[in-house]
């Protein structure tokens, strides 16, 4: 030893405090997003004139419209997805309008085809499709395969979306995609379905929690 006294490395304590303080700040950050709740407000068109593409809303259906933007009011709605279909997007209208917010479309939330041509026992071959999601009639898409499109329209606006979120389709999508997260919904959901209806998703993680909200007279 030749009596020099070592000298001390300055900063060395801040800076490893920094450092662990830095961790515990990233940590909660990404524990609070993962915990983060988002709601979908999964929503059945109004009244139409039709099944075609381009159908308008009855006077009937653009008075739902109407009731349906005044439910919608206070939700703080932060975005708005919609089938591109006519009926889809006139049911969502007065809302955007009122709240001052873009609609976007999303050709994944159009209606499933049952089958290629109208059937007269169509009823029936719903029926049977619900019971088999992999059953595809001539011309027409499974259930499976329609809501495989559905689920991946909703995870893309969860992906997207702030807190609140529209999402507008059509019956038959609709009760497909619930039956993917809750087996107990399927045909019989389907028949007692009004126009429109409306279910409230509530995401914490994958599955969500539901809960039909809209109340009709």
């Amino acid at each position: 030893m030749d009596g020099t006294r070592a000298k001390p490395v300055v900063g060395y304590r801040k800076k490893l405090t920094f450092t662990i303080c830095s961790v515990k700040i990233k940590v909660k950050l990404v524990r609070k997003a993962e915990s983060a709740v988002k709601t979908i407000y999964l929503i059945r068109h109004c009244q139409a004139e039709g099944q075609e593409r381009e159908a308008r809303l009855t006077k009937a259906g653009e008075s739902q419209a109407r009731e349906l933007a005044a439910f919608l009011k206070n939700k703080q709605i932060d975005r708005i997805v919609s089938s591109p279909f006519e009926r889809a997007v006139s049911t969502i209208r007065p809302f955007a309008e009122e709240a001052g917010m873009d609609i976007e479309t999303d050709e994944r939330l159009t209606e499933r085809v049952l089958s290629g041509a109208p059937k007269p026992n169509w009823l029936e071959m719903l029926e049977k499709s619900f019971s088999d999601p992999g059953l595809a009639f001539e011309g027409g898409e499974s259930a499976a395969e329609a809501g495989k499109r559905g689920i991946d329209a909703i995870n893309k606006v969860l992906e997207k979306s702030g807190k609140n979120a529209v999402v507008v389709t059509h019956g038959n999508l609709m009760a497909t995609i619930l039956r993917h997260y809750d087996n107990s919904y399927g045909f019989e959901l389907w028949k007692s379905l009004s126009n429109p209806d409306v279910f409230e998703l509530t995401f914490k993680g994958n599955s969500p929690k539901i809960k039909r909200i809209w109340e009709w007279n």
